[in-house]
């Protein structure tokens, strides 16, 4: 028996694939820092090191269960393959948990404020991800081409950028606006709820419509052997999958950046209304310039990557965005910033968010197709394909970071004193002066050392190829060794 061979990669299921990270866009954007700082500081009221200390605990919890649920996945034998039942069991707890954390009740005590987040953003953080590492676990097999699986990664990320964006300046134009209906602006609790709401509905449908989507799929995927592993066996494949030096580069990039990313992401709301006195129906429209650079992103990332290979993609894109990313603070510290109200400083606010996301989106979409060579290249060592272990494990190091530079943006609020409840204007400006001249030399090393850390990757395009050969043939022995004694090969998605 021959393996079935599945029909064309086209245009409608690389879009439909992708938008299932609609639901992991949104949960970027309202999960991040930025929101949850200002939400439960200074709405709520609770001490800005106690919410960073938050954010840090939930993502902490994906470390132990981000590479169970990778590792499960990836040895999963079922009526709808490995991957398929993950993705339809996450599309309700993702809605549920993602609506409560958003309806606490009133009239509690910090502590316990904090107690009942940190559970609900555990619940929404481990739902996403176990839609998450197994939608993006498929894309080996849906594209094992070196350039085919950027394209197909650039239209995942695309739907994840762009529902960023979207659902920022939904967030800040419609909920938060600040006018005489809603005089407290981002300071309105009630409004917070009902966006909550709204969200939730909207991961859970485009959860469900992705994974319907890619269902047909399922006969031409990897069906694992039946296998028996011992604790300390699943250990030690953990380890070797967390192990790899390919993953083991990606995941020191990650580290890096995403710790630079994570303090962006805590002080980015404080820079907007008191450095640059926005209002908070003026920081929704920023994030349209996410939705141009998403496209931007969708076009430009597989032509990049082709015309240059991977590696030096990431670097030349990486090094660009560390000096794009300083500009308007730094400009603003040594006095070449026009004065708060003069329209050139939106402008230059809007460009740095397109410019900033655009970069950020290529070098994302090709950093997860570094990931997914490195587990093509895994698979090739061990003879097992452990693609969602390999995702999960290179997924765990910016969660952790953006939590850990959540927390370091929380001490550095906390630091300069930046008080709690703050309106516009009631600021002492040396204390927003201090901030920025903190912030600016944290993301400058951590970034710079993303970029450093990139110049040790050596997988490249050759390495992919003669690792699609190793899997092609092993999957012929395997074939043949099974119809050798008389069992049904697995359908195999071979190239």
């Amino acid at each position: 028996m021959t393996a079935l061979t599945p029909p064309p990669l086209g245009f409608p299921l690389k879009l439909t694939y992708g938008l299932g990270s609609v639901a992991n866009g949104v949960s970027a954007a309202v999960m991040a820092a930025s929101v949850l700082q200002l939400y439960f500081n200074q709405v709520i009221g609770v001490p800005a090191v106690w919410v960073g200390a938050a954010i840090m605990l939930s993502l902490l919890a994906d470390v132990v269960l981000d590479p169970l649920i990778g590792r499960w996945s990836d040895h999963l034998r079922s009526a709808w393959g490995r991957r398929h039942p993950f993705m339809y069991a996450s599309a309700l707890p993702t809605a549920i948990f993602f609506y409560l954390l958003w309806h606490a009740p009133k009239g509690l005590e910090p502590a316990q404020t904090m107690g009942l987040a940190v559970l609900m953003m555990i619940g929404v953080r481990v739902s996403v991800a176990s839609y998450e590492i197994t939608s993006t676990a498929l894309s080996p097999e849906l594209a094992p081409d070196y350039d085919q699986r950027t394209s197909l990664l650039a239209f995942r990320w695309f739907f994840a950028i762009g529902a960023l964006a979207l659902i920022t300046i939904v967030l800040y134009t419609v909920y938060l606006r600040q006018d005489a209906a809603n005089p407290l602006g981002v300071l309105n609790r009630e409004r917070y709820s009902q966006f909550g709401a709204m969200a939730a509905g909207v991961m859970f449908v485009c959860i469900l419509a992705s994974s319907l989507a890619t269902h047909s799929r399922i006969p031409y995927l990897h069906k694992p052997p039946v296998t028996r592993a011992t604790p300390i066996e699943v250990f030690r494949e953990i380890a070797s999958a967390a192990t790899h030096p390919g993953l083991m580069v990606v995941m020191a990039a990650n580290l890096l950046g995403g710790t630079g990313v994570g303090v962006t992401s805590a002080l980015s709301n404080y820079f907007y209304l008191h450095l640059w006195g926005l209002k908070s129906q003026a920081i929704g429209p920023l994030a349209s310039g996410g939705l141009l650079a998403s496209i931007i992103g969708i076009v430009l990332a597989p032509l990049i990557s082709r015309k240059f290979g991977k590696k030096r993609s990431m670097l030349g894109l990486l090094s660009v965005s560390v000096l794009t990313s300083m500009i308007p603070i730094g400009g603003w510290l040594i006095g070449l910033i026009p004065a708060n109200g003069s329209p050139l400083i939106y402008g230059l606010l809007f460009t740095d968010v397109m410019v900033s996301a655009a970069l950020g989106l290529m070098g994302v979409v090709i950093l997860t197709s570094m990931v997914a060579d490195v587990a093509d290249d895994h698979s090739a060592r061990r003879g097992a394909r452990s693609e969602a272990l390999l995702f999960a494990a290179n997924g765990l190091v910016p969660k952790f970071t953006l939590g850990f530079g959540a927390f370091v943006g929380g001490a550095l609020i906390t630091y300069v004193k930046f008080p709690t409840h703050a309106l516009q204007g009631t600021v002492d400006p040396a204390i927003v002066r201090h901030l920025a001249e903190l912030y600016l030399p944290c993301v400058a090393i951590f970034n710079g050392g993303s970029v450093l850390a990139l110049t040790f990757y050596k997988l490249d395009r050759a390495a992919q190829t003669h690792n699609l050969e190793r899997l092609a043939e092993a999957a012929a022995l395997a074939e043949q060794a099974q119809v050798s004694v008389g069992t049904s090969p697995a359908p195999q998605q071979l190239s």
